[in-house]
């Protein structure tokens, strides 16, 4: 309950930021017109996020992959859920996300590095991480807080090329000021939701898959992995960052402020805490490496 609450608390941090642009932009007349273009973007996100996203990224349905859509299955089942659709994305680099505005709704999308490059059951500790987004609607939260920042970025540069409110209480001076700082302020807040979701998203993938410590070995491959080998999409398109198991990107080298995710050691100290970590012997040996074809297919 405590990720929720603080969510819920960024969240509202968001939003009176982004009425204070509003406000400071044309006062109550355009706090009202911020909303409403807040809305307008909000609906259209949520309609189209998970065919963008998807699109985006190149990802293609995962057909013939009769293992990988089983696994999926079967741990959708345990998670009480929806099975959502499955995808595969063509980049060595390992990695995952989930899209969808609903569980009813969602895309669980997976890279063939991924699948080539780790084992079964850390394979399952991902698919499962990502179950829990989808079933936590962080994917729909984290889609209201991306377009919140961007339209706080959009209001904020037309604010500084067109002028603000000239009697605000703040000054001329103020009034810069506000409209330089919030896309910032913005930036961190949305990355402090994303992180504190990805906590949580632990957690309960790491009690759908049954074993905490698959999840800590696969976060261990991953950012290893994910450090050296590139996703040019994503480095296209760092927006999307915040929807993978593990920052995709890295090629820019973007500062530690600004990260989409929590410190991949704090997110395996977390896991190995769990109680169901503590009956779970410690691997002393590094997962198998595929062969570069995988066994799925």
């Amino acid at each position: 309950m405590a990720g929720y609450a603080r969510t819920a608390m960024l969240m509202a941090a968001l939003t009176a930021l982004f009425m204070g642009v509003g406000w400071l932009l044309a006062g109550g007349t355009g706090v009202v017109l911020a909303f409403a273009v807040a809305a307008a973007m909000n609906l259209f996100s949520w309609w189209n996020s998970d065919r963008m996203v998807l699109r985006m990224h190149g990802a293609r349905p995962a057909e013939g992959n009769s293992s990988l859509h089983q696994m999926v299955a079967d741990l959708a089942q345990r998670a009480n859920m929806p099975v959502p659709n499955v995808y595969v994305i063509d980049t060595d680099q390992p990695n995952a996300f989930a899209t969808g505005r609903s569980p009813d709704r969602a895309a669980v999308a997976v890279t063939r590095g991924l699948m080539q490059r780790l084992g079964r059951d850390e394979i399952a500790a991902v698919v499962a991480h990502e179950l829990a987004h989808i079933r936590n609607h962080d994917t729909l939260i984290m889609t209201i807080t991306a377009t919140f920042a961007g339209a706080i970025s959009m209001l904020a540069n037309f604010a500084l090329f067109f002028g603000g409110r000239r009697d605000s209480p703040l000054g001329i001076v103020g009034v810069l000021a506000m409209m330089v700082l919030a896309p910032l302020a913005a930036l961190l807040v949305q990355m402090a939701i994303s992180r504190s979701r990805e906590y949580e998203a632990d957690r309960i993938g790491a009690e759908i898959c049954g074993n905490p410590l698959s999840l800590a070995s696969a976060l261990t491959e991953i950012q290893d992995l994910a450090g050296r080998i590139d996703n040019h999409t994503a480095e296209r398109n760092p927006g999307t960052a915040h929807m993978f198991i593990i920052n995709p990107l890295h090629a820019h080298g973007y500062d530690n402020l600004f990260s989409t995710h929590p410190s991949t050691e704090n997110r395996i100290a977390a896991l190995r805490k769990l109680p169901e970590a503590q009956s779970v012997p410690v691997k002393t040996t590094p997962p198998r490496r595929r062969a570069e074809t995988g066994p799925w297919g």
